[in-house]
């Protein structure tokens, strides 16, 4: 079974993503990688309200990645829900 990708705008509050591909310019690409978002990290949803900013937990770092930039995240989506 093929693992399928979303955009990190897709995921609720609590859900963990692991980044696939980030679709953009080499800035964009090179501003997020900076940030700590690279092929392979896993990302939270810290907040994620449908409209504005989404506050994202990468590599033990809080950031703040507006709607628009966070569409061209994609990630893979992880059990999140642990118990």
């Amino acid at each position: 079974m093929r693992e399928e990708w979303i955009p990190l705008t897709a995921l609720s509050p609590g859900e963990e993503g692991v980044v696939r591909q980030l679709s953009g310019g080499r800035g964009f690409v090179g501003r997020l990688a900076s940030l700590g978002f690279a092929p392979g990290t896993r990302a939270q949803i810290l907040q994620n309200f449908g409209r504005g900013p989404l506050i994202v937990l990468v590599r033990d770092t809080r950031v703040a990645l507006g709607r628009g930039e966070a569409m061209r995240v994609w990630v893979s989506r992880e059990g999140a829900k642990r118990g």
